[in-house]
């Protein structure tokens, strides 16, 4: 880990009281949870594009999911 990384991960654990293993893990949990869901998601739109029940229903689905993408 860079320096500057280190110092950031340091001062955000100050900011939040917390210790840097603890600000490490959650990070961890959280980032590993986001990766889950964007599988299921991409199970659910490849599902979506080989069984579609109606189009409309499909660039719904896709509008959301580039919503997503982008936050």
């Amino acid at each position: 880990m860079d320096l500057a990384l280190l110092q950031a991960l340091d001062e955000a654990a100050r900011r939040d009281r917390v210790n840097r293993s603890f600000l490490i893990r959650t990070v961890l949990r959280e980032h590993l949870k986001r990766l889950e869901t964007q599988e299921l998601e991409a199970l659910d739109r490849r599902g979506y594009f080989e069984n579609p029940d109606d189009f409309e229903e499909i660039a719904d689905w896709e509008r959301v999911a580039e919503a997503r993408e982008l936050a």
